[in-house]
């Protein structure tokens, strides 16, 4: 991947940086697959190498409605 710019913005309207209060955001990728930017969750200590955020409805829903499912 070669930086946000090379993905599909889905949710939020502003510049995608969090500390700018745009977060959570769901982007697509060109392969199809998806990259969220959101607050990290300590529900559970995940794999090496993976992470983990919580992602509000509305975002999901937001980004359905921007795919046209």
């Amino acid at each position: 991947m070669s930086g946000r710019s090379a993905l599909t913005r889905l949710t939020g309207n502003g510049n995608g940086e969090c500390g700018e209060k745009d977060c959570p955001n769901l982007y697509r990728t060109a392969t199809g697959s998806f990259v969220v930017q959101s607050d990290v969750s300590d529900a559970f200590i995940p794999p090496a190498g993976e992470g983990l955020v919580e992602i509000p409805e509305a975002v999901l829903r937001e980004a359905i409605r921007a795919l046209g499912w």
